[in-house]
């Protein structure tokens, strides 16, 4: 396995781990807090809110971008002129992905704390019509986005492997 293979394969498995993070919440996080009540989905999404930013989540997170743009600069490198345009569309789709959730995703995410306890809430069923719909729906955004980026990596790192294969 070449260096830029094993790129690949972690910019992938990285890649992976967050499209399946972004569908856990799409096929059953969501659909089952959209089942309760509105101090318990705001409390629920508070406390998962900050439970997520520790250090495994932002090393994956940031790890799979900062491994697709270093698999492309190797197939630059290597001159993997087939396997370059691969790596480019899954790293510009996870870039949308970063874009999407600095923008829509976090913000969302703060105006949901800044509302407060959810025992002290005066009307938590406002506060849940202005974060469930749009971030449930950008959440969905994300996923596809995430799993086209790892598609086009998994992509890459077989046709990496052909190549490879090939000059052998």
């Amino acid at each position: 396995m070449t260096s830029r293979d094993a790129v690949l394969a972690a910019a992938a498995v990285a890649t992976g781990l967050m499209a399946g993070l972004f569908f856990a919440f799409s096929v059953a996080v969501m659909p089952g807090l959209a089942r309760t009540g509105d101090r318990t989905l705001v409390e629920a999404m508070q406390r998962i809110n900050a439970a997520i930013q520790n250090g495994w989540f932002l090393l994956v997170f940031a790890g799979a971008l900062l491994l697709g743009a270093a698999g492309a600069v190797l197939c630059v490198r290597d001159g993997a002129r087939t396997v370059l345009p691969w790596v480019v569309a899954g790293t510009v789709c996870y870039l949308l992905v970063l874009v999407v959730t600095f923008a829509v995703s976090i913000p969302l995410n703060d105006r949901l704390d800044a509302a407060g306890p959810p025992g002290a809430m005066t009307d938590p069923a406002a506060v849940r019509e202005r974060f469930e719909a749009a971030w449930v729906r950008w959440n969905l955004v994300r996923t596809l986005l995430c799993t086209g980026a790892l598609g086009c990596l998994a992509w890459a790192l077989v046709l990496s492997g052909r190549a490879g294969a090939a000059g052998s």
